[in-house]
């Protein structure tokens, strides 16, 4: 299944964190992601991923109080100095564990502040996080989300996510495509990825309704693998999707789609 990582944040999560990786790997992954590695020590990460042959190709930098409800804080304009260390931070953990890539979140929209100041304060922040991670040959990501699950966020629209790009300026930063946020938000989604490819630096998936594994819902796993394909899409997948029943119950789906 070598197309596809397994987001251990969704993925598996009926185990503790660490076990994870294993279950990854017998379930026939190569690679993972997950949101935050900030709670675990790096080398026992390291050594889950040794241990079971795995790849990390994703995680996200630091966004603030998660069990308090933030989701990102490079929107905040009272956040920058914490922002930046949290890219210090994010930095450290992806060298020594071989990450290619981190995501930005945007956070959500604080009341009462002017719409001018939350787009140049999240712009410049992401100009600062380009610059470091490119120090250190990394890519930045965004990712656009949808407000029905997470009301008030920043960043919600592809185009929007590209205007962004634009005028940060960066040729280390990308979007970072997620189907289902995608299809809640505007639908359009073949149309939308070959528009935006070469724009697109990581891509993942979760039907919808309800967030599970692909053949649940109402998109087109398979026209859409088959497109990004024949656009010579080379990263891997990232399966962020909520378990229908169980990880193991719902895995077999993969096998109609991996082609590689």
């Amino acid at each position: 299944m070598s197309r596809f990582a397994a987001n251990l944040t969704m993925l598996f999560n009926e185990v503790p964190f660490l076990e994870r990786f294993a279950l990854a790997k017998t379930g026939g992954f190569k690679a993972v992601e997950f949101l935050f590695p900030y709670a675990f020590d790096v080398q026992d990460i390291q050594a889950a991923l040794n241990r079971n042959a795995l790849k990390l190709v994703l995680h996200n930098l630091p966004a603030g109080d998660w069990d308090a409800g933030e989701r990102g804080i490079a929107c905040l304009p009272e956040r920058v100095a914490e922002f930046r260390t949290g890219v210090a931070k994010a930095i450290d953990y992806a060298c020594a564990l071989g990450v290619p890539q981190l995501n930005c979140l945007a956070g959500k929209v604080p009341a009462g502040v002017n719409s001018q100041l939350l787009h140049d304060t999240f712009v410049s922040n992401l100009q600062y996080a380009a610059s470091e991670l490119k120090k250190a040959g990394l890519k930045l990501l965004i990712e656009p989300i949808n407000t029905f699950d997470i009301p008030g966020f920043y960043l919600s629209k592809t185009e929007q996510g590209i205007a962004i790009l634009d005028a940060v300026g960066a040729d280390n930063a990308f979007l970072q495509y997620d189907i289902y946020h995608a299809q809640r938000m505007e639908g359009e989604l073949g149309n939308t990825i070959q528009k935006y490819f070469s724009r697109i630096g990581h891509i993942q998936l979760a039907d919808n309704p309800g967030r599970n594994e692909p053949g649940t819902g109402e998109i087109n796993y398979a026209y859409l693998f088959d497109l990004i394909d024949r656009l010579g899409y080379a990263g891997y997948i990232g399966c962020e999707y909520k378990p229908f029943k169980t990880t193991e119950a719902g895995l077999g789906w993969m096998g109609h789609y991996d082609q590689h």
